[in-house]
C-alpha cells in the first residue's frame, strides 16, 4: 500500500514543488504535471497505454465543457457590462451610500465582491473591488487583504457555482444535494468573515463598535439565502442571491441608522436596472431550471459522450441549450443590447475575452485531465487508502485542509476539486462515513483562497504594486490559517453530533 502511495504522491509533489516553491507559470506546471501523471499511470499502475490517453482526453474535454465555458460566459458578461459603462453606475451606487469606511467594505468588498465573484469569479472581484476601496480611500494593500479575504466563501458558487458542480461531476454525487451541503457546512464562516473584515477595515477590534449588528446582519443575510436556494434550485444561484440579499440588508440597516444615500434615492430607476439587465437576465435565465417544460426542454438537446476506453467508464453530457455557459452568453447578448451595444461590439467583445483566457484553458484542462487519469489509474484510491490508515478516524479533521492545499497549487477552487474530489470520494468510501459530508468538506476548505500565490498575484497586479506579494501574504496566512482552524473544527464536531464522521 506504502509503495503505491509514494507512486501516487509524485504528481502531488511535482505540483507543490512546481508551483509552491519555484514558482512556475501554472500553465506549464500543470502541463508537465500531466506528462507525469500519465507516465506514472502507464509505467508504475500498469494501466493500459490507451486507456490512459482517453481518460486524460476526457478531463480535458470536460475542462472545456463545461469549466471553461462557463468562464467564457461569465467574463462576457462583465466585460459587456464594463464596455456600456454600466458597471461604473454599479460602482457609483454603492460607493455613495455612506462614507463610513467599515460599512463600505461590507458593501463593496463583501456585498458586491460576492455578486462579481458568483458571476465571474477568476480574479474579477478581488481585482475590481481592491480599485473601488482605493478609491474610497483605504490604503492599497490593506485594500488586497481585505478583498483577499472576502473572496473567500462565495467561491464555492463562483461563476454560476461552478466549483460545486464539477465536483459534483467528478465525484458522480448529486449537485442538489452537495451544494446544500457546501451551504451548511459555510454558514459559520459567513458570519464571521463580516466581522474580519470590520477588524482588518479598523485596525483593530474595537472598529465594531456601532456596527456590531450590521455587521452581524451582513453575514446572516448572506447566510440564509444561500441555504435556502441551493436547496431548491443547485448550486448555480446561492452566491448570487445570497450577495444581493447582503447588500440589500447592509444597506437598509444603514439608512435606517443614518438617513443616508439620498444619492441612490434621486438616481433613475431605470438607468439602474439598464446597468444589471444582464445580471439580473443571468438570474432570470438559470432559474428557468425551476420549471419543468423548459427544464425539459433544454435538457433536452444534449449529446452524451463516452471517451474513456477502460473499465466503468463515466458518462460525459455536452449539454447544448441547459449549460450555464449557454444561458449567461444568451442573457450578455440581450442585456448588451439593453445597454445599446450593438452584436458586432459584443462579437468582439467575445473574441477579446477569448484570447485573454488562454493560459487559463490550458491549465483548467491539464489539470482535469491529471485528475482524471490519477482517479482511472487507482492513484487516488491509493492516496485515499493511505491516508485514511494514517490517520484513521481522525482524517474527517484534516479534509478541509486537503482542499486548501488544492487551491494553494491550483489558484482555484474548481482545480482543487478536480485534483482531490475524488480523494475525498474514496476516503469517505473507506472510513464508511458521509461521501457528501466529506467531498463538500473538500470545496469548504478550497474556499480559502488568500492563501493562493496565485490569488495574491491577482490582487497585486490590481492595485500596481507587483513584487509586494510576501507582504500580503504575510497578512492572509494569518487569517487564513484561523479561517481553515474554524473550518476543521466545525466541520468535524458537527459532523460528528449528527453520526456523519
Amino acid at each position: 500500500m506504502w509503495i503505491n502511495f509514494l507512486w501516487a504522491l509524485i504528481p502531488i509533489l511535482w505540483l507543490i514543488i512546481s508551483l509552491g516553491i519555484i514558482g512556475m507559470p501554472a500553465s506549464k506546471a500543470c502541463t508537465i504535471g500531466l506528462i507525469i501523471t500519465i507516465a506514472d499511470a502507464v509505467l508504475l499502475f500498469k494501466q493500459p497505454l490507451i486507456n490512459t490517453l482517453s481518460g486524460a482526453l476526457e478531463g480535458i474535454i470536460m475542462g472545456i465543457w463545461p469549466i471553461m465555458y462557463v468562464i467564457l460566459a461569465a467574463l462576457f458578461v462583465y466585460q459587456i457590462t464594463t464596455e456600456s459603462g454600466s458597471m461604473q453606475t454599479i460602482e457609483t451606487l454603492l460607493s455613495s451610500i455612506t462614507t463610513d469606511k467599515r460599512i463600505l467594505v461590507l458593501i463593496i468588498a463583501w456585498g458586491f465582491g460576492g455578486f462579481l465573484e458568483s458571476i465571474a469569479g477568476f480574479g474579477t472581484a478581488v481585482a475590481i473591488c481592491a480599485g473601488i476601496l482605493i478609491s474610497l480611500g483605504l490604503e492599497p494593500i490593506q485594500a488586497s487583504v481585505i478583498c483577499l479575504v472576502a473572496n473567500s466563501t462565495a467561491t464555492a458558487f463562483g461563476a454560476i457555482g461552478l466549483p460545486v458542480l464539477t465536483l459534483a461531476e467528478v465525484t458522480n454525487l448529486n449537485e442538489v444535494q452537495l451544494g446544500f451541503i457546501v451551504t451548511l457546512q459555510l454558514v459559520i464562516l459567513v458570519i464571521l468573515v463580516p466581522f474580519i473584515l470590520v477588524i482588518l477595515t479598523g485596525k483593530s477590534i474595537k472598529a465594531l463598535k456601532g456596527i456590531f449588528f450590521i455587521t452581524l446582519m451582513s453575514g446572516i443575510g448572506m447566510a440564509i439565502p444561500q441555504v435556502i436556494i441551493a436547496q431548491v434550485t443547485g448550486a448555480e444561484l446561492p452566491a448570487l442571491v445570497g450577495s444581493l440579499f447582503s447588500i440589500l440588508i447592509t444597506v437598509w440597516l444603514t439608512k435606517r441608522k443614518t438617513g443616508a444615500i439620498e444619492e441612490v434615492e434621486n438616481e433613475s430607476i431605470s438607468e439602474i436596472i439598464k446597468a444589471c439587465s444582464p445580471f439580473i437576465l443571468v438570474f432570470v435565465l438559470l432559474a428557468s431550471s425551476l420549471c419543468p417544460p423548459v427544464n425539459n426542454f433544454l435538457t433536452s438537446v444534449t449529446t452524451h459522450l463516452h471517451v474513456y476506453l477502460g473499465k466503468n467508464p463515466n458518462d460525459l453530457p455536452i449539454n447544448w441549450l441547459s449549460s450555464p455557459g449557454t444561458l449567461i452568453l444568451l442573457a450578455g447578448l440581450i442585456g448588451g443590447k439593453i445597454q445599446g451595444l450593438s452584436f458586432s461590439k459584443m462579437f468582439k467583445i467575445l473574441v477579446s475575452v477569448l484570447k485573454t483566457i488562454g493560459m487559463t484553458t490550458i491549465t483548467v484542462c491539464a489539470i482535469v485531465g491529471l485528475a482524471k487519469v490519477m482517479a482511472y489509474a487507482g492513484m487516488t484510491n491509493a492516496l485515499a487508502l493511505a491516508l485514511v490508515s494514517l490517520l484513521g478516524p481522525a482524517y474527517p479533521l484534516f479534509a478541509p485542509l486537503i482542499g486548501a492545499l488544492g487551491t494553494f497549487l491550483t489558484g482555484s477552487a474548481t482545480s482543487a476539486n478536480v485534483l482531490f474530489g475524488n480523494l475525498q470520494y474514496s476516503a469517505a468510501q473507506s472510513l464508511g462515513v458521509s461521501k457528501y459530508w466529506i467531498v463538500a468538506s473538500n470545496m469548504t476548505g478550497a474556499t480559502a483562497g488568500m492563501l493562493s500565490p496565485q490569488n495574491i498575484a491577482v490582487a497585486t497586479g490590481a492595485i500596481n504594486k507587483e513584487g509586494l506579494e510576501g507582504k500580503i501574504l504575510k497578512e492572509t496566512v494569518k487569517w487564513g490559517s484561523l479561517y481553515l482552524l474554524i473550518t476543521c473544527v466545525f466541520l468535524y464536531l458537527v459532523g460528528f453530533l449528527a453520526k456523519l464522521v
